[in-house]
């Protein structure tokens, strides 16, 4: 079983890739993936920079890269969230790790576990995908 206790704090670092010194929302799903023995794609996008996140996100969701699964979800799945007033836009991941949790970062609080079914997310996740190649 997969274990998350080490990440839960770590703190939020933008284009960051060492839980060490902390992590960006895509960071942190490459160490989880890779926890699953899964060695996801690189790419980088300023915290603050939205449009490209989505661009990236949406493009790879769309490509070859990345398969949208229905429930039941498989562990790992990535989760796509949208963000945004007036219209969201992709532009966050989190890690779906089965029972109905998922992993991400929160720029204030770090690396934490949520539910997908409350009110806080379940309007907000776009979807599930799968890495290609992973089932």
């Amino acid at each position: 079983m997969i274990k998350y206790d080490d990440l839960i704090g770590v703190p939020f670092k933008n284009n960051g890739r060492d839980i060490k010194t902390g992590v960006d929302c895509y960071g942190l799903a490459m160490e989880v993936y890779g926890r699953f023995g899964i060695k996801l794609p690189e790419f980088f996008a300023d915290y603050d920079d939205s449009d490209k996140i989505s661009n990236i996100i949406h493009g790879q969701m769309d490509s070859s890269v990345w398969r949208e699964v229905k429930p039941p979800y498989p562990v790992p799945a990535l989760l796509a969230i949208r963000f945004g007033v007036p219209s969201p836009i992709v532009n966050h991941t989190g890690v779906y790790i089965g029972n109905s949790r998922f992993i991400h970062i929160r720029e204030k609080t770090g690396v934490c576990i949520e539910n997908i079914h409350s009110i806080a997310w379940r309007h907000v996740i776009a979807g599930f995908f799968i890495y290609k190649g992973q089932l």
